[in-house]
């Protein structure tokens, strides 16, 4: 499909809707009427306050024109919403969430909200403004809801911490976060281990200086347990040498791959202040873990949850991903029930996206997904075991325009999930892939990004504690300070 734009260059709300509908769309903007295919095309052309819409698929011709209301929503709004129209009308299919493109939904909910101080408003526009389902709009305001007493209760000087291990044991097929696997990058473990120390020292430093109350810790990657039990009590410790941890609401560690988490690194762990452990199954089916990648089975995933229970793990969050190779409505159920069983305090559905880093792209290994919709509509078996759904995410190229949801037992939601998905609290990152996010008091976003790469941070390390004295300079700026 082939998307020409005439006389416009506002364009990125327009193509990502289109591409929501036509997965393999070729953007071509010119100033002037070009020659069309005989194959399928879309064709936008501006004529200043007014825009004609023509769509050619398989072979039958669809048209509006839209006149542009210059007392309503911005132009590229009211654009989408007649372009998302005339889709579903020559498609016969709508979209979960309409025209709404972003990822983050709720925030976007709460700025309205601010703005209407009325959520019935909020919702009415979701629903005749940017055409998303009933289903959706009562997602998205459950999870404002929850949210809400947490964001408010928020002080413009709390920061979470988060600290990056971009080393894994294998690279899933789905995957396309900044991650090596430990056969080619374990040469650079014990290296990058002790230059991520020195930066969790500084940056402890430089917080104390500016007046910053730690709230939440979350250690991610890659996989935090990819790399020694030596390494991982090395960080532990040095994180329990330089912050008061008994302030710290809460400390998460991802322990995701059974194939390289034991009961020797989970009691590393629990010794060293973390509360909360994050063991992702992905599924209960062996055929589709073998499928993506995965050098583990269900046995052993089985194995590493009780060895968190023995370890004294009380919140534990377990991975789902909907739309696997291989996976079926009936496995997917099966891997929902399973985690619910064995009494996840946290279950977090993720809906496969297929993104170009990832090596189902990258090796053109794309599936038919005609059922992930059935998939995710198991999650509502979840409230009836008491789980509520606490936050939520989208991301592009998301199989059927669908979304990534945390469930949560009451008093074991995430908070740094939810800090980090709503951008409405500073995130310090240290290691590499990490960006930290300086949220100043009237919510404004300053981002400084680390090295991406374990051999750059390495190489480099200097720049990245010059990087962080930009972090804290912006902390500054925004009148941090200490009492």
């Amino acid at each position: 499909m082939q998307l020409f734009l005439v006389n416009y260059d506002t364009h990125y709300e327009i193509e990502q809707l289109s591409r929501m509908f036509f997965r393999e769309l070729t953007v071509i903007k010119t100033d002037s009427l070009p020659q069309l295919p005989e194959d399928d095309y879309i064709l936008i052309v501006n004529k200043s306050g007014s825009f004609d819409i023509s769509l050619c698929l398989k072979g039958e011709s669809h048209s509006t024109t839209l006149t542009v209301d210059p007392q309503g929503a911005k132009e590229e709004m009211q654009l989408c919403t007649e372009a998302y129209r005339l889709y579903e009308k020559a498609t016969g299919a709508g979209l979960p969430w309409g025209v709404l493109t972003g990822v983050r939904p709720v925030r976007l909910m709460r700025n309205l909200y601010k703005k209407e101080g009325n959520i019935q408003n909020v919702i009415n526009k979701f629903k005749n403004e940017y055409l998303v389902s009933d289903e959706k709009i009562k997602l998205c305001t459950d999870i404002f809801n929850l949210q809400k007493p947490v964001i408010e209760g928020g002080r413009p000087n709390d920061y979470s911490l988060y600290i990056s291990i971009p080393f894994c044991p294998s690279r899933c097929s789905y995957c396309s976060f900044v991650s090596t696997s430990v056969k080619s990058a374990g040469h650079l473990m014990a290296g990058y281990v002790d230059n991520l120390c020195e930066e969790i020292r500084y940056t402890a430093k430089k917080a104390e200086e500016a007046g910053l109350k730690l709230k939440t810790i979350y250690m991610g990657g890659g996989t935090p347990t990819a790399i020694t039990a030596a390494m991982l009590e090395q960080v532990m410790k040095t994180v329990q040498e330089c912050f008061d941890l008994s302030q710290v609401e809460e400390y998460t560690v991802e322990a995701g791959r059974p194939d390289c988490t034991d009961l020797e690194k989970l009691m590393i762990i629990k010794k060293y202040g973390a509360d909360r452990v994050s063991i992702n199954p992905q599924t209960f089916s062996d055929n589709v873990l073998k499928a993506i990648g995965r050098n583990h089975t269900h046995r052993d995933f089985l194995r590493c949850v009780a060895d968190a229970r023995k370890a004294g793990f009380d919140s534990i969050n377990m991975d789902l991903i909907a739309g696997l190779p291989e996976d079926t409505v009936e496995g997917f159920e099966k891997s929902l029930r399973g985690c619910i069983e064995l009494g996840a305090e946290n279950i977090t559905v993720h809906t496969l996206t297929l993104k170009r880093a990832s090596n189902l792209v990258i090796r053109n290994e794309e599936h038919h997904y005609d059922d992930v919709e059935k998939m995710i509509a198991k999650n509502s078996m979840l409230a009836k075991y008491g789980y509520k759904p606490y936050y939520m995410y989208r991301q592009k190229s998301t199989v059927k325009n669908l979304e990534n949801v945390g469930f949560s037992q009451s008093g074991h939601e995430s908070l740094y999930n939810m800090y980090i998905m709503e951008e409405i609290q500073t995130i310090i990152s240290c290691g590499a892939g990490g960006v930290s996010k300086v949220v100043g008091p009237g919510g404004e976003i300053d981002r400084v990004y680390n090295y991406k790469y374990p051999n750059e941070y390495i190489k480099d390390f200097s720049a990245i504690l010059r990087r962080k004295d930009e972090v804290f300079d912006l902390c500054r700026q925004y009148g941090f300070q200490k009492d």
